[in-house]
């Protein structure tokens, strides 16, 4: 363990050092399946033979230029990802935090030109999170995140998800409306596709944008390219992040036609952001996927339906869509629990309070689901003993 990396995070005392397919293994040998794919990033697997192709080359030939000019790659996936979303416009940033900062500051320059000053307030959810810049932490709807770092940014109410008439209450300082498909931190827990709908049809009516952040959820973890297009919506923003560029830093926003505009030179910006080595990357990344999507769905019930067999009384649910899981389990400490996974060989995360959280990589096949959900069950079983 290092001496010198900050104690920003409890780490588990294991230090990886090579990845293949949905496996891992650390220093002295030891073999893992991986569950987790690094909080959702790596989400065609570890050193994918294209993706590592597809960096190589891009590496060899070209790693930044900044913002100030075009390169092919940039200009390639923002065509590709507006294509598969159907929006307008791409913007480049490097993580899920930095998108959501450029989503907030759309909707507020947005409303800005149209209404000028004191129509500014953002609205997320109770349980969400948007990110740790002082600002996303503010959107966050989780008082525990909230912690010794106040003063935050202002323009930001958290309402109970699921709760339309708390929506309705809202005055007319709104510009916006944030919302996770399935709130990742929070527990993994979907919103209900009607909550949702109703509240689309409330932001037509305000006029507040709809905003989706799908930093988790979006690039074929839920089943469909975003999480946005399991619910019968379409959101006039969304971020995305994570499992977009298969391990490099990439994130960003889609906007669709009336907001393409809104950010003119000089609004925002990102030095690394759309940096064309981490855009190959991504170009590949979603190359590989585009067989793999139309099969999440059913990977993901394949979990949840192997869980349910297991008929383990611990376990209260399973929860999720796609391979976007959690798993809520009663009666033991998460952090234990997970501790004991990884010394048994399996990587998984945890959600929330009450869940563990699984991210596989979505190229993950039924071999290693089972020898990964097989860890699980005798790890599980073994605490009531």
């Amino acid at each position: 363990m290092s001496d010198y990396l900050l104690p920003t995070y409890a780490r588990y005392p294991v230090t990886f050092v090579k990845g293949q397919g949905c496996r891992l293994w650390d220093k002295e040998g030891k073999e893992y399946i991986d569950f987790a794919s690094g909080i959702g990033v790596t989400s065609v697997g570890h050193a994918h033979p294209e993706w590592v192709a597809a960096v190589a080359q891009q590496a060899g030939q070209l790693t930044h230029t900044s913002n100030l000019y075009n390169t092919e790659p940039g200009e390639k996936l923002a065509a590709r990802l507006c294509e598969i979303a159907g929006m307008r416009g791409a913007y480049f940033a490097n993580s899920g935090a930095e998108a959501n900062e450029g989503l907030i500051k759309l909707a507020r320059k947005w409303s800005h030109d149209k209404y000028g000053v004191g129509r500014a307030a953002v609205l997320t959810l109770e349980g969400s999170f948007h990110g740790r810049t002082i600002t996303t932490l503010a959107a966050t709807g989780q008082e525990h995140f909230h912690k010794f770092f106040d003063p935050f940014t202002p323009g930001f109410r958290h309402v109970p998800a699921g709760d339309m008439a708390a929506l309705e209450r809202q005055g007319d300082d709104v510009c916006a409306l944030l919302l996770e498909p399935i709130q990742g931190e929070g527990g993994v827990i979907p919103l209900d596709a009607a909550y949702v709908q109703q509240a689309a049809e409330l932001c037509r009516a305000r006029d507040w944008l709809l905003l989706m952040d799908e930093v988790q959820t979006g690039i074929g973890r839920t089943g469909e390219w975003f999480g946005f297009q399991t619910l019968g919506v379409k959101p006039d923003a969304l971020s995305f992040a994570k499992g977009i560029a298969g391990g490099l830093p990439l994130g960003g926003i889609l906007v669709n036609e009336k907001l393409f505009d809104v950010l003119g030179p000089g609004d925002h910006g990102s030095t690394f952001g759309g940096n064309p080595l981490c855009c190959a990357a991504a170009l590949a990344t979603l190359d590989i996927l585009t067989s793999i999507v139309p099969q999440v769905t059913e990977k993901g019930d394949y979990i949840r339906g192997r869980i349910a067999e297991m008929n383990l009384p611990d376990i209260v649910c399973t929860r999720g869509r796609g391979l976007m899981i959690g798993i809520q389990i009663a009666g033991v400490s998460l952090r234990e629990l997970n501790t004991k996974l990884l010394e048994a060989g399996l990587v998984g995360l945890t959600a929330g309070t009450d869940a563990l959280r699984f991210l596989p990589p979505l190229i993950i096949e039924n071999e290693d689901i089972d020898a990964g959900l097989t860890i699980f069950e005798n790890i599980v079983k073994g605490e009531r003993t």
